[in-house]
């Protein structure tokens, strides 16, 4: 079989799975305004969200590297996200909108880990860049934030589930074909984890990086809002997701080219200057058609950003515990950050307005683009840390 289609099924799971997973980074905040939740309560739903990252990430990455599979895993994750969906929809109360939803996500936000994990090493298996695998994620991405703004547009935001579930089954079928990924190694123990926990360069790393992906995750849950604030529609929330992510994608198809030319920490302190600078633009705007101008600026941010520093971890974790390591920094990138940043975004869009919210946003971005700096310069910052990977 050649690489072009051992890849196609992994290509196609990134093209479902993203399509279904813009739904609820584009829409929810939305849908849930819908229901007659008010800004710190959507907050509060997001930060479950969040919080079933932290819990659930690495437990599933655990047992993804304890049993030496990530494909049956996945089986397990994307069923179980499938009936926790089917309910979670269903609710339109708080309190049965936080209990389902911290079902449902228990199952949904290790996928995403998960699948990149599996592209990390299959790319790695067949000398091909990550960027080009990851680059799909993007694309269903792009495909599904033009499309679904367009169908809630016309029919109305309470359709949001039937679309999730859609794209939630085509993941589902994509799973059959997909090749697993092989791990040379010993099944891991729990005192193996303890390599993860006293590995300080990583540590300190996710410490940093934090700064950067709190904004991150605010604008992921409040673009719309804001958007939507400035007078804009469902459709044109699609659109500005569609404009990002398709600079996300160039990105990402073009990173054999671009990323090895200089060292990792390199690409990390020129994307989270970039992300500094994006958000102190989106407070100056006060057309939401500007922001979807400014949303090419996305793929030079989190394209960059996120490709560089899982690189960068992978090369701080032993091979035999990719699995959990990749899902520890996932909890940080999307679960820990998540939660400060549904929390505080959500009080502030509220209270103060979405203008309110970018500004500090470009501030907690350049706090955070001195400490990589800092750390960049410091021992733990340097590539010649021991990591032990047999």
């Amino acid at each position: 079989m050649s690489k072009k289609e051992s890849l196609i099924p992994l290509k196609t799971l990134f093209i479902s799975f993203h399509a279904s997973n813009t739904i609820l980074i584009s829409f929810l905040p939305l849908y849930l305004q819908f229901r007659g939740l008010n800004g710190t309560q959507i907050g509060w739903v997001l930060a479950v969200e969040s919080l079933a990252s932290i819990l659930a990430q690495p437990f599933w990455g655990y047992l993804s590297d304890k049993y030496k599979t990530v494909k049956k895993i996945l089986f397990i994750c994307i069923i179980g996200l499938l009936i926790g969906s089917t309910i979670f929809f269903q609710m339109d109360t708080l309190p049965t909108i936080l209990v389902m939803g911290a079902i449902f996500y228990f199952f949904a936000t290790p996928v995403g880990a998960l699948t990149d994990s599996l592209a990390q090493r299959r790319s790695m298996e067949l000398n091909v860049s990550f960027g080009s695998i990851r680059m799909w994620g993007s694309v269903g991405f792009a495909i599904s934030s033009l499309i679904v703004g367009e169908i809630l547009s016309s029919f109305g935001i309470e359709y949001m589930g039937w679309a999730y579930l859609v794209f939630g089954m085509l993941a589902l079928m994509t799973l059959f074909p997909l090749k697993d990924v092989k791990v040379d190694a010993t099944p891991v123990r729990i005192k193996d984890l303890t390599r993860i926990v006293t590995n300080k360069p990583f540590l300190i790393f996710l410490s940093v990086i934090v700064f950067i992906t709190v904004t991150h995750r605010m604008n992921d849950y409040y673009m719309a809002l804001y958007i939507t604030e400035l007078g804009g529609t469902e459709s044109l929330v699609g659109l500005a997701w569609f404009a990002g992510v398709i600079a996300e994608a160039a990105v990402f198809a073009l990173a054999g080219f671009w990323f090895r030319k200089y060292h990792s920490m390199i690409f990390i302190i020129v994307a989270s200057i970039l992300y500094t600078v994006r958000w102190f633009l989106y407070v100056a705007v006060d057309d939401p058609m500007m922001i979807v101008a400014l949303q090419f600026m996305h793929g030079l941010t989190f394209g960059v950003f996120y490709t560089a520093a899982f690189d960068y971890v992978t090369r701080l974790i032993p091979t035999f515990l990719q699995s959990t390591g990749h899902l520890v920094f996932f909890s940080v990138y999307f679960g820990f950050s998540g939660i400060i940043g549904s929390l505080a975004g959500g009080s502030i869009i509220e209270n103060f307005g979405g203008e309110s919210m970018y500004l500090f946003m470009g501030s907690l971005a350049a706090v955070g683009t001195v400490l990589v700096i800092v750390y960049h310069v410091l021992p733990y910052g340097k590539e010649n840390i021991a990591r032990n990977n047999e």
